[in-house]
């Protein structure tokens, strides 16, 4: 199921995963708030407190993306089908990916640095893929290899135990 997740990423030993963990999140926008609830839980059972508020900007911005354009206008589920937007937790020595996953075909967009001059100044919306830039090491994008949507991903390095 994560496989493509691999594509585009540094090298990563499947093998040398430490930890894993997902949810499903329901289709509404409650979700984000339950995202950030899962990814404090898990950041606490894997002593990553120290990248947190990070990780967690990040994970609201990529569901967030997920919900707004990652799933059709009128998106009934039918019963005992898979959640269509999935959060995705995995840790290796020394680094940390979130991924998110959604049906949509599409490539995510970024846009451009607003300036004071640009008529969107004060858009509340339209510079999340900038923050997940901002505040992961690297991310990117990869279809699902089922051809059923795509994974969105933010890699996190993390410093090891008893360095500051």
């Amino acid at each position: 199921m994560l496989e493509p997740l691999r594509q585009g990423l540094p090298p990563l030993d499947p093998a040398a995963v430490s930890d894993t963990a997902s949810c499903s999140l329901p289709t509404r926008y409650e979700a984000v708030g339950e995202a950030r609830q899962f990814t404090r839980k898990t950041c606490e059972q894997w002593d990553l407190d120290d990248r947190f508020d990070d990780v967690c900007l990040v994970v609201s911005e990529l569901v967030t993306n997920a919900l707004r354009h990652g799933l059709p206008a009128c998106a009934p589920r039918p019963a005992g089908q898979e959640a269509p937007v999935r959060l995705h937790l995995m840790r290796w020595t020394g680094r940390l990916v979130c991924a998110v996953r959604d049906p949509s075909h599409d490539s995510p967009v970024t846009r451009g640095p607003v300036t004071r001059d640009a008529d969107d100044f004060s858009a509340e919306s339209g510079r999340g893929l900038l923050l997940v830039e901002s505040f992961s090491d690297s991310w990117g994008w990869q279809p699902m290899r089922s051809g059923r949507g795509k994974i969105v991903w933010a890699l996190f390095l993390l410093r090891p135990p008893g360095r500051e």
